[in-house]
């Protein structure tokens, strides 16, 4: 869907808990997390590190020199 999706000149990024899923399947722009299924911005009641992982997600629309496919790994601050 997201392949699509730029194909019509709107933007993508993905949260993706499977970095091999993402290796394999290429969406335009994937940001990598290293939690548990069910929890792409980290457990429940944590709004701060929440905030952190989407805010990671956005930043990789930002860089106009980077080409898609991109993959970035989210490497949380706090474990």
């Amino acid at each position: 869907m997201a392949a699509e999706l730029e194909r019509r000149g709107i933007a993508t990024v993905c949260i993706q808990l499977l970095r091999r899923v993402a290796e394999r399947v290429r969406p335009p722009r994937a940001l990598w997390v290293p939690y548990r299924h069910g929890y792409p911005l980290d457990l429940p009641d944590r709004p701060a590190r929440q905030l952190a992982v989407m805010q990671a997600a956005l930043a990789l629309l930002e860089d106009p020199h980077a080409e898609p496919p991109l993959l970035v790994d989210y490497v949380p601050e706090h474990r």
